[in-house]
């Protein structure tokens, strides 16, 4: 038996039978049948959508799939209808949530966490099933999203302070403050369905837009926990959910007009198509978070310690399928021999395994076609010159994929242009710095890039082209979102407007002025309705 077919039984010996799995990590079917619309719980009856997970079972010595439920196959009925729940609770800015008090939203909102909390070993246990997140990333995401809410909570504590009193210019008074913009669809993605999901729908909601729900097509179920604390911490129709096939039940909710911001994590040929269909394209906003094909640059005077420990974190966390994650690697000829044999001991190092193994850093794949896909962009590579450097690089059992380091790519790869989304390291040699320049001027995409070097006159160099191609540019370290406190976008079809958590709440919202000239009578006037409290908008209420 050849070596790599022993390897290969060794991958696939991971996966075990059920009565192996430490008990507190097994999961029984979940059935969902309810959906939230208008402040109900409705319950489904008509067809489903089963969901498998990436995290095959063994049975007999064979390799079956794991049912882990079903959630409704919703239509365009049931889509439209959800919509028409959220425009009447937006009810042209004049409902319940939009001219709600911000100290009344906060509260709702801590309600919800509070509530959200509760449910954290379920919702953590099924992210590692529905997507083969490891168990210390599944619990991290649930964490930080807890942290992010607070932390948003937090930014429109300190924005409304600043709010909360009055400017005078020119003879004229005036309170600024941020209002809603009416109805959000939101549309998170697969390899954060909780926190990247939530970096779009926590802020839009706390500005007092009404949302319009669909969770990623992997990453479902784990949502279904959290439709009761949705239900009784908001008013009736401010958080409404739709289940079916994105391609049957987005066009008619964007062909209605009646959305007003997109909030869509994905990619840009989705996020183009739904945006065209929308019959008021100028009045529509849109929050994007897209594509990338993030370059790291390791240039002769690199610490290729450095180098390669940061491009292994930055290009295999969840076995890098991360649009902040690197996806190709550019290597300067003196150093690409040394620095691609280190990255390919680095990646052999790697423990792989299945999520709840104590240690691990490679699980399955999420997605079902991408194992095969990995395997097209290797062969075509290997057709073109390229080699996979690594020992066992690129072997698949089900649904793992052993990452693998392909030197040397060129342009006429599908690895230098398309964005793998899986654990395959791209190594780029190159002899001019301007190489990796125009490789980024030519590229669609413009959302990060790593600089490695210890050269100061050399980083400077490349800081200043890049900071005008890319959103972000990471010296010595790996291209990540966080901290969430910065700002998170991307030029190109990488991003449309800025998530960071004070930018977040900017995009969901738009300033707004009410303005008097000073003289006696509407000093008068102002004064009595700010002391009488008879204005939400119009205080001057500090919130502590």
């Amino acid at each position: 038996m050849s070596t790599t077919a022993n390897f290969t039984g060794t991958l696939e010996s991971h996966f075990v039978e059920e009565s192996n799995i430490p008990e507190q990590f097994r999961v029984q079917p979940l059935h969902q049948r309810e959906y939230l619309v208008g402040g109900e719980i409705k319950t489904w009856d008509g067809p489903v959508t089963e969901v498998y997970s990436p995290l095959y079972i063994k049975q007999n010595g064979q390799l079956k799939k794991k049912l882990l439920g079903s959630y409704p196959l919703g239509t365009e009925k049931e889509a439209m209808e959800a919509l028409d729940a959220a425009v009447a609770a937006y009810n042209n800015g004049q409902g319940e949530w939009p001219t709600m008090s911000v100290k009344d939203r906060i509260a709702c909102m801590e309600n919800f966490v509070y509530r959200m909390v509760q449910q954290r070993e379920q919702v953590v246990k099924l992210l590692m099933w529905e997507i083969a997140k490891s168990y210390a990333d599944s619990t991290k995401e649930f964490d930080r999203t807890v942290e992010y809410i607070n932390a948003t909570i937090d930014a429109l504590k300190e924005t409304d302070r600043q709010s909360s009193r009055f400017e005078i210019k020119e003879g004229v008074v005036a309170q600024i403050r941020r209002s809603p913009l009416g109805v959000v669809l939101s549309m998170g993605p697969f390899n954060y369905p909780l926190n990247e999901t939530f970096t779009t729908l926590i802020p839009a909601l706390i500005m007092g837009n009404t949302i319009l729900f669909k969770a990623p097509k992997h990453g479902v179920l784990l949502h279904s926990y959290l439709l009761k604390a949705f239900q009784e911490s908001f008013p009736k129709g401010v958080v409404n959910t739709i289940y079916g096939r994105g391609a049957v039940i987005t066009p008619p909710v964007m062909q209605s007009g009646k959305v007003d911001v997109l909030a869509f994590i994905g990619s840009s040929k989705v996020a183009n198509d739904l945006k065209k269909r929308h019959p008021k394209i100028n009045r529509l906003r849109a929050v994007l978070s897209l594509d990338a094909k993030n370059a790291a640059i390791v240039t002769q005077h690199a610490d290729l310690k450095v180098a390669v420990s940061e491009c292994v974190l930055g290009s295999l966390s969840f076995n890098g399928q991360r649009c902040t994650a690197i996806k190709i690697i550019f290597v300067h000829k003196s150093v690409a021999e040394a620095f691609t044999q280190l990255l390919s001991q680095a990646v052999n190092n790697l423990k792989y395994g299945m999520p709840w193994e104590a240690g691990v850093q490679i699980t399955p794949v999420t997605e079902p076609d991408k194992p095969a896909y990995l395997q097209e962009c290797i062969r075509d590579a290997e057709a073109n010159g390229a080699r996979v450097v690594n020992e066992n690089g690129g072997a698949t059992a089900g649904s793992f994929v052993f990452p693998a380091v392909v030197y040397p790519v060129n342009p006429k790869m599908k690895l230098y242009h398309e964005e793998q989304f899986g654990p395959v390291l791209p190594v780029v040699p190159f002899e001019s710095i301007q190489e990796p320049i125009d490789y980024q001027i030519n590229s669609s995409h413009g959302m990060q890039v790593s600089i490695f070097s210890n050269d100061a006159e050399e980083v400077a160099s490349l800081i200043d082209p890049f900071v005008n191609l890319v959103s972000r540019v990471n010296i010595n370290s790996l291209s990540q979102r966080g901290p969430d406190a910065f700002p998170f976008t991307g030029r190109k079809d990488s991003a449309e407007g800025t998530l960071s958590i004070a930018d977040a709440l900017r995009a969901f919202s738009i300033r707004s002025l009410v303005t008097t000239k000073m003289n006696d009578a509407n000093k008068k006037l102002i004064n009595e309705i700010v002391k009488n409290h008879n204005s939400g908008f119009l205080s001057t209420d500090f919130i502590f």
